[in-house]
């Protein structure tokens, strides 16, 4: 997958369109991502301990990767990923302005 956790992506399409936030966990198998602040569903908690407490809690749900695009932090814009090999190693590189993504 071209999109790592950590990375600061922007949704392309759906109800959450236009919205930032990072990568909180990256699904290879499921080609999913969930990203912070974005496809919050509620959870209905039940106290399982004595003390504890029960309620509705807001959870952040995967998305498609497809539907994520990297925010170049050099010229800030949402691009594709491209790679580039410089001495011996594999980088992640913005299509847009060639910078380096970390």
């Amino acid at each position: 997958m071209r999109i790592k956790k950590g990375d600061n992506v922007q949704v392309l399409s759906g109800n959450d369109k236009g919205k930032t936030g990072e990568v909180l966990e990256v699904m290879p198998k499921e080609d999913k991502v969930v990203v912070k602040g974005v496809n919050i569903r509620k959870k209905h908690v039940k106290a399982r301990r004595q003390g504890e407490e029960s309620g509705i809690i807001p959870v952040e749900c995967s998305i498609p990767a497809s539907k994520v695009n990297v925010v170049c932090p050099k010229c800030g814009k949402a691009t594709r990923v491209g790679y580039s090999v410089e001495k011996d190693k594999k980088v992640r590189i913005c299509k847009k302005c060639g910078a380096k993504l970390k």
